[in-house]
């Protein structure tokens, strides 16, 4: 409400004519009054875009001053945030190209609001992440990623997530970018929940989709630690939430990153873990070999599963792989 009082009284026009002045102090003011008046509905960023704020606003991306960098694209973040349509205004200014430079600044604000500002806008469709991904976006986040630690690296990490979770394509781009591993190292550097989390989802989010961004996922050992951070206790809920495997186990085909999981997993992990092992074991008589050699088979007998479960099932199927006498 206060913010559409102060749209009612006229002022966004006069703001955008302030940000236009040449004195630096009242420019950064005005953009993050713009900035202000833009997060909280469409409408009112709209009102923002329709006093042409965009254009003067992606003309400064580009000014030295870091201060007045930092607020220009919270500002551009805050327009872009709401919906397609204004997310295709603030891509229609050009900012592209200009943006991905922030993420080299030496300011790590200026670092951050860029990563936002790229992640607000590769969040909404597939095409809008195309466009980021061809200007070089995600190669540039993931260095950025790499060069900075805490709360500066959160953006960039749920940019990763966005990406990858439209579309198998998408999520290509991140693996061959080499996405995975700083993600893994988010996961194993960072000391908050909530940028565990984040990276934890990033990777679900890129491992989801096909055996073969499943196996690129586990490649990299991040199964482990992932189930690590779901049992322990001191993870916060939305950790655990984020961190429980179920994407990335659903499509995973590759046993060898799947085993050590057998030794530790609790009932609602294990099923799934089991249950990928059903499905690989009756075509892979290499895999059934070692599977028996590794003591693989062996854990499987001592699962205590409720009859009639999926989990039995799975279990029955893998069984009936091998020779009677050998199950016994």
């Amino acid at each position: 409400e206060l913010s559409q009082a102060v749209v009612d009284a006229g002022a966004v026009p006069l703001l955008v004519l302030c940000i236009q002045e040449p004195e630096i102090a009242l420019k950064r003011i005005a953009a993050s009054t713009l900035s202000d008046i833009s997060k909280h509905s469409p409408e009112l960023a709209q009102t923002v875009v329709d006093a042409g704020a965009i254009a003067h606003l992606a003309q400064m991306i580009l000014n030295p001053d870091a201060k007045l960098k930092r607020q220009v694209l919270s500002a551009l973040s805050q327009i872009a945030k709401h919906s397609v349509d204004l997310a295709e205004l603030v891509v229609e200014a050009e900012i592209v190209p200009v943006v991905l430079t922030c993420l080299k600044d030496s300011d790590e604000y200026v670092k951050k609001n860029g990563a936002t500002l790229i992640r607000e806008i590769a969040k909404h469709t597939p095409e809008l992440s195309q466009l980021i991904v061809n200007a070089g976006g995600v190669a540039a986040v993931i260095d950025c990623i790499g060069s900075c630690k805490g709360t500066v690296r959160l953006p960039g990490i749920m940019m990763l997530g966005y990406v990858a979770a439209h579309s198998e394509n998408l999520s290509m781009a991140v693996i061959v970018s080499k996405g995975i591993p700083p993600l893994c190292a988010c996961l194993i550097e960072e000391r908050e929940d909530h940028i565990k989390a984040a990276a934890a989802w990033a990777l679900g989010q890129v491992g989801r989709h096909t055996p073969e961004h499943a196996r690129a996922v586990a490649v990299a050992n991040v199964l482990p630690i992932l189930l690590a951070m779901y049992m322990d206790t001191r993870s916060s809920e939305d950790l655990q939430m984020k961190a429980t495997l179920k994407n990335i186990l659903q499509k995973c085909t590759y046993l060898p990153a799947l085993e050590p999981l057998m030794r530790d997993a609790p009932p609602n992990i294990m099923k799934h873990v089991v249950g990928q092992f059903s499905k690989v074991l009756p075509h892979d008589s290499k895999a059934r070999r070692l599977f028996v050699t590794n003591g693989g088979l062996k854990k499987v007998q001592e699962i205590q599963a409720e009859p009639g479960s999926l989990l039995q099932e799975y279990i029955n199927t893998i069984n009936n792989c091998y020779p009677e006498e050998v199950v016994r």
